[in-house]
């Protein structure tokens, strides 16, 4: 069979203005919230929204918030204009690549908008892949992971893991009390400390700081300080200063509910047992870096087939970042991390025709330097206020690196439209 025309851009003379109920505004709309829920920055979501409104021949204009998307339709001196309330949710990379499936089946002609937007609601309210029991697991996996990958012993392994288990039932039990939402980070952060210092006690000395900070681990907004840091430097001045902010009140909390449980515990149980961590063997950390993909793919709900392409980004990008180290430094080695993983991540969306986002997010969480910021809060809560704003400029200097990286990585292999239409034959 012959190839069809792909969808194209509307010409200016084609544009049409919207009537009450078109249901391309609703698909387009609808489109918005669904990819805002799911983690998109203010960059990507205003470009996707108004490529898919000029090719099904809106002319439209947006503007995006971390809680908010305003959306204009029609000539300036005759809009017709959205205020869309909406609550930043959890990244859920599967339904993120349903969405993006929609939107290309609109776009190649296959699905009306109205069926689109249909379809659309259906994935948002489908129920989550993995249960309560498997998450809670990978949680606790991921804790583990991460104590080894900052030089735990196995002591630290085993209370991170202990620790993240918890987190991870805790957040469970808070998911449904809306009060209790609010308070989520420090309130974690506080059961953590204080199950880190008491156990410390049972299990013998361990360095009660990697295993707090493995147990916090999911808790740590690093890749919404990635997001703020890529949205500042896309020129979106307003979404990254205000994403900036929300992470930076989310480290605050954190930092309150570890000091909190750290003292708290002191009282009920006295100093803590800590001593350095005893190295562990160098296979150990190659069992980390295998179970970290498996757990971050339960936790960021990615689609299970895609499993293969998760773990490899996230080996070229883990290695890309211990290579760049030891070249160019600490500070600066992410940004070979970045562009390792930004590179795979662009390949595996044209050759998949999925978004990149399903192999570069839990891929950039093993690069972000969130653990940085978050040892200079403490320090700064200890009054070491040099030590505390000698590690905050470090992880702003990584997540500039980190942030260059996946920019250049756009340039160095094309980044895939996100509604590219679907190929037909």
């Amino acid at each position: 069979m012959r190839d069809e025309p792909a969808a194209r851009h509307a010409t200016r003379d084609e544009l049409t203005e919207p009537g009450a109920g078109d249901p391309r505004v609703g698909f387009v709309l609808r489109l918005g919230r669904a990819l805002h829920t799911y983690g998109y920055p203010a960059h990507r979501l205003e470009d996707v929204m108004g490529e898919v409104a000029a090719r099904l021949g809106l002319q439209a204009q947006f503007f995006s918030q971390p809680t908010s998307i305003f959306a204009a339709f029609g000539p300036q001196d005759d809009q017709h204009t959205y205020l869309m309330r909406v609550e930043p949710g959890d990244v859920h990379l599967e339904k993120l690549a349903a969405v993006d499936a929609v939107a290309r089946d609109v776009l190649a002609g296959t699905l009306d908008p109205e069926h689109g937007t249909a379809r659309i609601a259906a994935i948002v309210a489908a129920g989550p892949r993995y249960g309560a029991a498997l998450t809670v697991a990978a949680s606790g996996m991921s804790s583990a992971s991460v104590a080894r990958f900052l030089g735990g012993g196995a002591r630290e392994v085993v209370l991170a893991a202990v620790i993240g288990l918890i987190v991870g039932m805790l957040a469970f039990a808070t998911a449904r009390v809306r009060s209790a939402r609010r308070v989520f980070e420090p309130l974690a952060a506080f059961v953590a400390s204080l199950l880190a210092a008491g156990l410390s006690l049972a299990f013998g000395p361990c360095s009660v700081y990697v295993a707090t900070l493995a147990g916090v681990i999911a808790l740590i907004p690093g890749l919404t300080l990635t997001t703020a840091m890529t949205e500042l430097a896309t020129r979106h001045l307003a979404s990254g200063t205000a994403r900036l902010s929300g992470a930076m009140v989310v480290f605050l909390a954190i930092a309150f509910g570890v000091a909190l449980g750290a003292r708290v515990a002191e009282l009920a149980f006295g100093s803590p047992r800590i001593a350095d961590p005893v190295e562990l063997a160098a296979w150990t950390e190659w069992a980390a870096l295998v179970l970290a993909p498996l757990s971050l793919t339960v936790l960021f709900r990615a689609p299970p087939r895609e499993l293969q392409w998760i773990f490899a980004t996230c080996v070229l990008g883990f290695f890309g970042g211990r290579l760049g180290a030891r070249v160019l430094g600490p500070e600066l080695g992410i940004f070979v991390g970045a562009l390792t993983a930004g590179v795979t991540s662009n390949l595996y969306a044209r050759l998949r025709r999925r978004p990149a986002s399903v192999t570069l997010v839990p891929a950039v969480l093993l690069l972000v330097p969130g653990s940085i910021g978050f040892r200079g809060l403490a320090l700064l809560l200890q009054q070491q206020v040099v030590g505390g704003v000698e590690s905050a400029f470090r992880m702003l200097l990584m997540l500039s690196a980190l942030v260059a990286g996946l920019l250049i990585a756009n340039v160095v292999v094309e980044e895939r439209r996100t509604i590219a239409p679907a190929a037909r034959v």
